[in-house]
């Protein structure tokens, strides 16, 4: 697809280590502006849960349907976990545009690698939402009640991860989750009001490891 074709309504990438606060700051988002944002419907090969539904939650397809849209490249990003795929395909991301919304990607910093690197023509907003050290972002993790030991190592080894390829600037904006109600002042303003600093700067994660 050529730049002509993107559409003039820019889409946000939203990222950040599990537990920083990304859907609730999203939901806040949505629920003041219910019309000027829409999430694309991403594809996975894993079986509907209980009150999902198809189309809305996700679209629900076998995994040689997955590979062939892979070979396609009909996907923006793509990745797989605990042996289910997951993907969102560049006809989600217009189908919001087509709508008039502005398109919201909640993804992986590899789904932002991947998309910097195939698909620029997109040109997203890219924000990054950090939180405001590895201690709160573990106790946050553990308030959840849903993570064992071995799941919350790895979440915290992905956070670390994650918040080094930050520091590289790959992000357009960086938010810092130190209080809801703050942080979601600094994305309202980046994201509706245009404003292209946030006035966070990622905080020194080195001295906690």
């Amino acid at each position: 697809m050529s730049a002509a074709a993107a559409s003039l309504i820019r889409p946000v990438v939203i990222c950040g280590p599990s537990g920083t606060g990304k859907s609730t700051l999203l939901k806040k988002l949505m629920a003041e502006f219910p019309g000027k944002f829409g999430f694309s419907v991403s594809h996975t090969t894993r079986a509907p849960r209980p009150g999902e539904e198809a189309g809305v939650s996700y679209h629900y397809v076998t995994r040689d349907a997955f590979l062939d849209l892979v070979r396609q490249d009909g996907f923006i990003e793509h990745a797989e976990f605990s042996g289910n795929m997951y993907g969102t395909s560049v006809q989600a991301v217009e189908d919001v545009k087509k709508g008039g919304k502005m398109c919201i990607l909640d993804i992986d910093t590899q789904g932002v690698k991947l998309i910097k690197a195939n698909h620029p023509y997109l040109n997203p907003l890219y924000v990054f939402i950090s939180p405001p050290s590895l201690a709160s972002l573990k106790t946050r993790l553990t308030g959840r009640g849903t993570e064992s030991d071995a799941s919350m190592a790895a979440r915290l080894a992905a956070a670390v991860g994650e918040l080094e390829y930050a520091k590289s600037g790959a992000f357009d904006v960086v938010v810092v989750n130190d209080d809801l109600e703050r942080a979601y002042r600094a994305l309202r303003q980046v994201i509706v009001e245009g404003k292209t600093d946030a006035g966070d700067r990622l905080p020194d994660f080195a001295a906690e490891q």
